[in-house]
C-alpha cells in the first residue's frame, strides 16, 4: 500500500461476506502494480466479529471505516469521499481481481487521456447457471458507451471499473436509495454530464453469481430497476431522444416485470394469480409462444410445469424456476 498519494484507491464495501473477502483482499494486494490504497468499509455487517477477524492479517495495510447499515451506494460513496487518490477502483468483497488488473486499467486510461472510466470482462464464477461465462457473452458491449447505449442495455458497464474521483464526484456518486442498479444508474448521470466512458473484452475479475442472493431473484431485480428508470425519467435537461429511451425502457420492465411475478406464480401452480400477469406482459411483448403458454396454463397448469421442469433437465441443463 503507497502511502501519502497513491495512484488507485481501491474502494471494498462490504456487508456479510467476512468469507469471501480474504480472497478479495488477496487479489488486490498480488497486483502487478502497487500504487494503491485500499479502503474496507464495513456496512453495518452482522457478521463484523468474523470480518475483522479476517481483515486482522491486512489491518497495517488498509484503511479500515465502520458504518452503520446504510447500503452499498452509501459505503461505496463513504470510499469515494475518503480517497486519496485520484483515480478509484472499484471492487465487490465478493469478487477478485486478476493479477494485472491495475496494470491493464491503468494502460488503457492511459492509452485514451479522454475516458473518464474503463471496464474490463469479467469470469462468472459461482454457483450459478453462468458460472464459467464471460460476462460479455451474457451481459454485452457493443459501440460506443453513449446514453442511450447504457439506457437500453447495449452496453453493460460492468461493476468493477476504474473511474476519475472528479469525474464520480461531479455526476454526483451512487444514489443511495438504490439498493441494486446503484452503479448502472451513476454510469448513465457519468455520460449525461459529459464523462466518456470505454472498454476492452480482457477478462480481468472474477464475478461472483449466487443461488438464493438477491440479485438472483428476478422479480426482486426488475422492481428495483423500474425505480432506476423512474428516477432516470425525471432527470433534467434530457433530449427528447433521450427521453423517449428512458420511456421504452420503462415500458419494456413494466412487462418484464408482470413476466415474471407470472413466472414466478406458474411456479407455484397458481394459475389465477400468474395469467393476468403473462397476459399484460404479453400485450408488450406479442409473443406467439407466450399465448401458448396462457393456454395451457388455463387448461393443464400441471403439465406444462413438467415440460418447462423437461426442458430445464434436458434442454438448459439447470434449474431455471425461482
Amino acid at each position: 500500500m503507497t502511502e501519502g498519494h497513491p495512484a488507485v484507491s481501491v474502494v471494498i464495501p462490504t456487508y456479510n461476506t467476512a468469507r469471501y473477502i480474504g480472497t478479495a483482499l488477496a487479489s488486490v494486494f498480488a497486483q502487478t502494480v502497487q500504487d494503491f490504497e485500499v479502503i474496507v468499509i464495513n456496512d453495518g455487517s452482522p457478521d463484523t466479529p468474523e470480518l475483522e477477524r479476517v481483515l486482522a492479517p491486512y489491518r497495517g495495510r488498509i484503511r479500515y471505516i465502520v458504518q452503520e447499515n446504510a447500503g452499498v451506494s452509501a459505503a461505496r460513496n463513504v470510499g469515494v469521499r475518503a480517497a486519496r487518490a485520484p483515480l478509484i477502483a472499484t471492487l465487490d468483497s465478493d469478487d477478485s481481481w486478476a493479477p494485472d488488473y491495475l496494470q491493464v486499467q491503468l494502460a488503457a486510461l492511459a492509452a485514451d487521456p479522454t475516458l473518464d472510466v474503463v471496464y474490463p470482462n469479467a469470469r462468472i464464477v459461482g454457483d450459478h447457471p453462468h458460472a464459467g461465462r464471460l460476462y460479455m457473452d451474457v451481459c454485452p458491449s457493443r459501440g460506443p458507451v453513449t446514453f442511450e447505449a447504457i439506457v437500453t442495455q447495449q452496453c453493460n458497464v460492468f461493476t468493477s471499473v476504474l473511474a476519475r474521483r472528479e469525474t464520480l464526484l461531479r455526476a454526483g456518486l451512487y444514489d443511495e436509495r438504490s439498493r441494486a442498479a446503484e452503479d448502472f444508474e451513476l454510469w448513465v448521470r457519468v455520460v449525461a454530464s459529459g464523462g466518456k466512458i470505454g472498454y476492452h473484452r480482457r477478462p480481468l475479475v472474477f464475478f461472483s453469481k449466487r443461488r438464493g442472493s438477491l440479485s438472483s431473484d428476478p422479480v426482486w431485480m426488475t422492481e428495483q430497476g423500474m425505480q432506476v428508470y423512474e428516477r432516470l425519467g425525471r432527470m433534467p435537461d434530457l433530449t427528447p431522444q433521450q427521453r423517449r429511451v428512458v420511456d421504452d425502457r420503462r415500458a419494456y420492465f413494466r412487462a418484464m416485470l408482470a413476466l415474471n411475478r407470472g413466472k414466478r406464480a406458474f411456479f407455484r401452480l397458481d394459475a389465477a394469480e400468474a395469467l393476468p400477469y403473462l397476459r399484460e406482459a404479453n400485450r408488450y411483448f406479442r409473443s406467439w409462444k407466450l399465448t401458448i403458454v396462457c393456454v395451457l396454463l388455463r387448461l393443464t397448469p400441471k403439465v406444462l410445469l413438467n415440460l418447462y421442469r423437461w426442458r430445464d433437465r434436458l434442454v438448459v441443463r439447470t434449474s431455471t424456476q425461482f
